[in-house]
């Protein structure tokens, strides 16, 4: 069997679709699905299913596909060390981090990271949302969330904690909540979960509670929900990261501070697809990282 053609079923399952695998590839969809035809012919079996948006393996292609992600990273680390013979660390490494923390906690891990590495090419994308993010092109992504999906590999980058929190000023002219039910009546700032209804869950000792909110002001951008707790337009429920130097500096006050609070997740992770060949510089990167989130005492 004919190894560019496995090669070619490993980027046409990769992209998801005959289009993308073309776009990747840098040829014409037609002639990506000419190979694939010839490449089932020659197996003398259906290898992949086609729907109107996606391509997915059947159980053969699935086999096929086994063998030919090996052979493409064989290929790929060779090459690697035939252009790196001599050199320093270089490559590539695109990868999505939460908005938040990504500028919160992660921007001066990657910056330390860029000095030690300086030739490594850091692409970073700060956004928030899970869907499908591992097939667009993304090396690695970091999510916060209860459990990552199963068909991902996850290292786990600490726990993640919620604090109810206002302004000092807030806290001095209407009090703080006292219980968990409190938030129901207290105008409430935080993150969204699209397409759901906002619940949280806190827990003290044996005892949970949980309880839906209706927030009065929501966003992605957590810069501007700290803003917003710091105006004194209500109370926030925010990661501590995001709050954590106001606390310190009398800026802001907690709440609650008995009680765990989970609303979108209890962990950070660090994803990326299995199986796949992490050049030196990915795999360089993923240490680092989770060395960085040990060392901030979330790993």
């Amino acid at each position: 069997m004919d190894v560019k053609a496995l090669i070619l079923l490993v980027e046409i399952l990769d992209a998801g679709n005959l289009s993308e695998a073309a776009r990747r590839l840098k040829t014409s969809r037609a002639n990506v699905s000419y190979h694939l035809q010839q490449l089932e012919k020659a197996a003398g079996v259906q290898l992949v299913r086609r729907t109107t948006r996606r391509v997915e393996p059947t159980e053969i292609g699935l086999k096929l596909y086994e063998y030919g992600r090996t052979i493409h990273d064989t290929l790929l680390a060779a090459r690697e060390s035939v252009s790196t013979l001599g050199q320093g660390l270089r490559g590539r490494v695109r990868l999505s981090v939460p908005s938040g923390y990504g500028q919160l906690v992660m921007s001066a891990w990657l910056i330390d990271f860029k000095r030690q590495y300086p030739d490594i090419v850091l692409d970073v994308i700060f956004e928030n949302r899970v869907e499908d993010l591992l097939r667009d092109e993304v090396d690695i992504a970091v999510r916060v969330m209860s459990e990552p999906p199963g068909n991902l590999v996850a290292r786990d980058m600490g726990a993640v904690r919620y604090v109810a929190c206002a302004s000092s000023a807030y806290a001095a002219a209407h009090g703080m909540p006292q219980e968990p039910e409190d938030l129901r009546a207290v105008p409430v700032i935080t993150s969204e979960v699209a397409g759901r209804q906002l619940r949280m869950a806190a827990y003290r000792g044996e005892e949970r509670r949980e309880l839906r909110l209706e927030p009065t002001l929501i966003s992605e951008n957590f810069f501007f929900l700290r803003q917003a707790i710091l105006a004194g337009l209500g109370v926030g429920l925010v990661p501590d990261y995001v709050v954590q130097e106001d606390v310190a500096g009398g800026a802001a006050a907690t709440a609650l501070d008995a009680w765990r609070l989970s609303i979108f997740g209890a962990h950070m992770y660090m994803l990326y697809m299995p199986n796949r060949h992490h050049t030196r510089a990915i795999s360089t990167f993923i240490e680092f990282m989770l060395q960085q989130a040990r060392g901030a005492g979330r790993g």
